[in-house]
């Protein structure tokens, strides 16, 4: 079925580093003038991004198409499943959701997303030189073999070779792989080609003779050892980094604090404040974790009626009124707005039972939820000072009410977008990726109370990111035998 050259990074286990290894290799391969392309068949994840083709995708493969330096589709990413509860997800078929199902219903689906997963790797073998596949957790959870596109049943289906990638620095790295290769089945095992380990840090001679033993054992070679790269920070396929960042010194100082939710989306909206030197920015699952702060922003949400309940249950309702009493700034994106708002109301039960909630009614709007998802890349600028953005919406539901009539934003398409509060304290918009652009998020941090803010090109950064894990997977990795394949 090839016509690409494809090769698939397979993990011992969630987090392994897949994503990154992925996202390093497309950007080697860029700078040797291959036309390569990412591609996960089945993601699971709450960041997500728009596509150049309207259709959302995983954020980890619209960061594994900037490295490789061509715009990211849904043909990337055919299958992105959207956790809406722990048994619940979304489920999103070339870029469109399809409805909510459970983990048995998605089961009994698998075949028709299949298909979908099929169709995008054609058109995209089709047109790249190299595909470079990711898979999802491990290809070892028995469990889930029947039907699998997520890993080994893709694999052979299009005749892939397999690298398995593990982290060292969570130990029991041989076990990982020993493990993993004992529960593939003949033909699976026979198509994993070797081994990279990540995150190694310590004396490399200590290592060498567990190499040596893992590749007698197994038959197969390391491709190469990753160091732990301190200060690598790309955006997250799903979970929140906690990884401190260290800043030079800089005048001035802003206090952030990130309310985390269960159902937490798109919280990549944040880095670029987190790597900001006159910032300081917390997650905080509880409001008594927190003391007094400057600006309070409430991120996405995949399910926000019941994020709301579960910040009310935290203290949070209180934690935000004595916090706007002092003279606090607050800020909502995307659900987070919504939460913002008198009222949010789902009556086709879109996000769980039908229903209404009184949202925290701070900005005069109300929101309903409807079954059509609002997809679009955007550009505008603020009104506050006019800056320049881009950006892209995802949600489900349509905005109305007297706040509307201060917008944060002025689009290029015509539309204005979010709210601002009356008395100015308050904040809110539909448009993720506002604090990208240097302009605007230096706009948003004077707002907020920091004098003045340093711009910060965060592109740039993601960029000069990408070329570091390329150095490193150059340097570090037997490149030639890992992309050969069998």
């Amino acid at each position: 079925m090839m016509s690409a050259r494809t090769l698939m990074i397979q993990g011992t286990g969630s987090d392994a580093g897949k994503s990154t290894l992925v996202a390093g290799l497309c950007r080697v391969l860029r700078r040797r003038g291959v036309r390569v392309a990412p591609f996960k068949p089945q993601n699971m994840s709450l960041n997500s991004a728009v596509g150049a083709d309207g259709g959302e995708l995983g954020r980890a493969q619209a960061l594994q198409a900037q490295a490789a330096g061509i715009a990211p589709t849904s043909d990337m990413n055919p299958v992105l499943l959207k956790p809406e509860s722990d048994c619940d997800a979304q489920v999103i078929i070339h870029g469109r959701p399809v409805g909510t199902l459970s983990a048995a219903g998605y089961h009994d689906y698998k075949q028709v997303a299949r298909e979908a997963v099929l169709r995008s790797y054609g058109r995209l073998a089709a047109a790249y030189e190299f595909v470079l596949v990711e898979g999802a957790g491990s290809p070892a959870e028995v469990n889930l073999r029947a039907n699998d596109i997520a890993n080994m049943g893709f694999a052979e289906s299009v005749d892939c070779p397999v690298a398995l990638i593990a982290d060292i620095d969570r130990g029991g790295v041989f076990a990982q792989f020993v493990g993993t290769l004992e529960l593939l089945s003949p033909t699976e095992r026979a198509r994993v080609t070797g081994f990279v380990i990540n995150r190694f840090r310590g004396e490399r001679a200590l290592l060498d003779p567990g190499l040596r033993w893992l590749e007698a054992r197994t038959g197969k070679p390391v491709f190469g050892v990753l160091p732990y790269l301190r200060g690598l920070h790309l955006d997250a396929e799903d979970g929140i980094s906690r990884e401190p960042i260290e800043h030079a010194s800089a005048p001035g100082v802003v206090r952030v604090v990130v309310p985390v939710s269960p159902r937490i989306a798109n919280h990549t909206d944040l880095d670029p404040l987190r790597h900001h030197p006159q910032v300081e920015l917390r997650y905080a699952e509880e409001s008594r974790e927190c003391a007094a702060t400057d600006l309070v922003i409430l991120p996405g949400s995949k399910s926000v009626r019941a994020d709301l309940a579960a910040l009310r249950a935290r203290g949070w309702g209180a934690y935000l009124e004595r916090h706007l009493r002092y003279g606090g700034r607050v800020m909502g994106i995307c659900g987070g707005m919504q939460m913002l708002g008198e009222r949010i109301d789902d009556p086709a039960g879109i996000e769980g039972t039908a229903g209404s909630t009184e949202g925290f009614g701070w900005l005069r709007l109300r929101s309903t939820l409807a079954s059509e998802k609002q997809l679009r890349n955007v550009r505008g600028r603020l009104v506050l000072e006019g800056a320049e953005l881009r950006g892209y919406e995802i949600h489900m539901g349509t905005s109305a009410g007297p706040a509307l009539a201060r917008p944060l934003l002025r689009l290029d398409d015509g539309r204005t977008d979010g709210a601002i509060s009356d008395d100015g304290q308050v904040l809110g918009t539909y448009v993720h990726g506002v604090f990208e652009a240097p302009a605007a998020c230096a706009a948003l941090l004077r707002w907020a109370g920091l004098a003045a803010p340093l711009e910060r090109d965060h592109e740039a950064l993601r960029e000069r990111a990408l070329d570091r894990l390329a150095d490193v997977i150059e340097d570090s990795v037997a490149l030639e035998p890992l992309l050969g394949g069998r």
